[in-house]
């Protein structure tokens, strides 16, 4: 697998993780392009890392990645510390995202990239933990990667949806904190 600059990263062999595809990636960052010049990144299900990678190879400041696969986080790791430009900061915290976004209390994301199994029951506890321990700053904006055929069904206490797009059986849906909430 290749990222920006023409990286090549390191993935799992087999379908422990499933990465996010090319085009949904350039898709992201497409979007985001503007907003990742010294952000800090959250990326939840963090799988083999692409994701964070392509945003410190972009310029974000600090990239926290969370999985639950320890076997993923070594790769993380190793991807991290190839990409990682002196000044830019990285953590990976291994475990189930619905406890350890916990020890994020206090923490503020600009940017954050929730990629769960498709068919995880993970979703909506995730976002609602988000919007409840107010880990996305104002302006800031939650990807969320999903089957295509749920579509816009997630709806989250404290965010707004802000567009919803679809590339072949991927959906990414994208929220913000209302500005009504500051």
């Amino acid at each position: 697998m290749r990222i920006y600059g023409n990286r090549q990263l390191k993935t799992l062999p087999g379908r422990e993780t499933r990465p996010t595809t090319a085009r949904v990636r350039e898709a992201v960052f497409n979007i985001w392009q503007d907003k990742l010049d010294n952000c800090r990144w959250l990326d939840i299900c963090a799988g083999n890392g692409a994701m964070g990678a392509e945003a410190l190879s972009r310029g974000a400041q600090l990239v926290v990645g969370i999985e639950q696969s320890g076997r993923a986080c070594g790769i993380i790791k190793e991807n991290w510390t190839k990409i990682a430009q002196h000044g830019q900061l990285f953590q990976i915290i291994k475990g189930d995202a619905r406890i350890k976004l916990k020890n994020l209390t206090g923490e503020q994301f600009e940017l954050i990239y929730f990629d769960p199994p498709y068919e995880s029951d993970l979703y909506q506890p995730v976002l609602d933990l988000i919007s409840e321990l107010n880990l996305l700053t104002i302006g800031g904006e939650i990807a969320v990667e999903h089957d295509s055929r749920i579509g816009d069904s997630l709806i989250v206490t404290g965010l707004k949806q802000i567009r919803s797009k679809t590339y072949g059986n991927t959906g990414l849906t994208f929220y913000t904190v209302p500005s009504d909430s500051c």
